[in-house]
């Protein structure tokens, strides 16, 4: 039997031991996901966008579907994607979370605050400019310690 604290921010979750005639095991909170489902064939792929369990296959079927992406550019050079941000707002309400692709094509249309991608990129490009200041100054370590 799981119970939901609903009190908090966030929902936690506790688990309770399940009778040994079940097993002896324990239940879990299945965690939901938005992710992207290949619906596409080959050489031409597109994409439900789904709410779904995030331990079941990509293509199970989803618990809804709230949009299409179709990552080809069409004759305007435009990918498409629809989304229905009304149920995807319920969603993240009841704690689902995003898979990586769905983080960066809502954060790239301005659903989510920051987006992910870029995010990522400046701290790419932090630890990049980092690495280089430190081989910048033992270069000039090594410079002073030659020139003595």
């Amino acid at each position: 039997m799981v119970r939901l604290d609903l009190f908090s921010q966030m929902a936690k979750v506790i688990v309770y031991p399940v009778s040994s005639s079940t097993g002896g095991g324990y239940l879990k909170r299945r965690e939901k996901v938005i992710r992207l489902a290949l619906k596409g064939c080959a050489n031409r792929p597109f994409f439900h966008v789904v709410i779904t369990n995030k331990w079941r296959p990509r293509d199970a079927p989803p618990y809804e579907q709230v949009g299409t992406y179709d990552p080809m550019p069409n004759e305007e050079n435009q990918k498409l994607l629809s989304l229905n941000l009304e149920r995807i707002r319920y969603w993240i309400g009841r704690g689902t979370t995003f898979s990586s692709p769905m983080e960066d094509l809502l954060g790239r249309i301005g659903f989510l605050p920051i987006n992910p991608y870029a995010q990522r990129n400046a701290w790419k490009l932090r630890r990049a400019a980092a690495k280089e200041l430190q081989e910048q100054l033992e270069k000039e370590k090594t410079a002073e310690g030659e020139k003595s």
